[in-house]
């Protein structure tokens, strides 16, 4: 029997896409997808799925004994501008689906675990340009606290338990594919929606507001070297930095307006770019680089190409 792997919120932004390159990479019957709701009928109809709550315990226990579950990614979260609206349920559901993974390592149920964390990790006080792996980190949003108190638990794990857990804190994410699941970089993904539909967007940021991003086969494809690089080569066990680019509305208007002349673009800044002002401008992901040999394959242009190409097929 090759290797099985469970997918806890494989019906997410994150979780669809990771779930149909691991399930064409390692065989669909290998990698069984979970959600609290159904999926796509792409995701829907490549394999093995399970109705699964990830902050039931039991539910969990079960599907890994039933399918004797080796690596788990618990990509079941609540982002941050939805998590700014309903605090407690985001700490429930961030907090308690972690440590319902992080018990199964424990117990030795499961051999590896992949938890994504978040540049929403650091603060308004941490250094925003090439902000370093290990720094002041303030979180001052609901998401930033629980991804920061679940990179302690991971590193604590991994330390009392020996739980080989490994982590990525995701910059802002751009997808074709799904729609976005309520983040502060969205704009990044609704404003090509909009650039093909109506030729305008407002935009919920400041023009200059300058974020790290990474167009997300890059995101998966660092996921999934990092989960198949061995152990001991890790020297993280918190999450690491992970860098592709940085830009800003404006630069990503301008990038759009190359292919897409007519476009405009307006900007009424709303609650989110508080949260956006306290995240870092650009991230050092030197570790990464020289522990698992990560490098990104796309920047701004090939992803306005690569956005614009594939939703005018859409």
């Amino acid at each position: 029997m090759g290797k099985s792997i469970l997918i806890l919120g494989a019906c997410g932004q994150i979780g669809t896409e990771l779930t149909l390159e691991l399930r064409q990479k390692y065989g669909a019957d290998a990698v069984v997808a979970s959600d609290i709701r159904e999926g796509s009928s792409s995701l829907m109809e490549s394999g093995p799925f399970e109705l699964l709550d990830a902050t039931n315990y039991a539910a969990i226990e079960d599907v890994v004994m039933y399918y004797e579950i080796e690596e788990v990614y618990l990509m079941a979260a609540m982002l941050s501008a939805t998590s700014e609206k309903f605090p407690l349920r985001a700490w429930n559901l961030n907090m308690n689906s972690l440590f319902n993974v992080l018990n199964l390592g424990k117990e030795k149920q499961i051999d590896k675990i992949f938890w994504p964390s978040s540049i929403a990790i650091f603060g308004p006080n941490t250094p925003k340009e090439n902000t370093p792996q290990h720094t002041l980190t303030e979180p001052s949003t609901v998401y930033g606290i629980s991804k920061l108190s679940g990179e302690r638990w991971c590193e604590y794990y991994h330390k009392k338990f020996d739980v080989d857990v490994r982590s990525i804190r995701y910059p802002g994410l751009i997808s074709w594919k799904t729609d976005p699941g309520g983040g502060t970089t969205d704009y990044a993904v609704e404003i090509f929606h909009e650039a093909l539909t109506t030729g305008k967007y407002t935009c919920f940021l400041a023009a200059d507001t300058f974020l790290p991003m990474m167009f997300m086969d890059d995101a998966i494809r660092a996921t999934i070297s990092l989960m198949e690089k061995e152990s001991n080569a890790l020297t993280v066990r918190s999450s690491y930095n992970l860098a592709a680019m940085s830009f800003s509305p404006r630069q990503l208007a301008q990038s759009i307006q190359g292919y897409l002349p007519n476009f405009e673009i307006r900007y009424e800044p709303d609650f989110r770019q508080q949260i956006a002002d306290s995240w870092p401008s650009s991230i050092d992901d030197s570790l990464a680089r020289s522990d698992w040999g990560w490098i990104p394959n796309y920047d701004l242009d090939s992803t306005t190409k690569t956005m614009l190409d594939n939703l005018k097929k859409e």
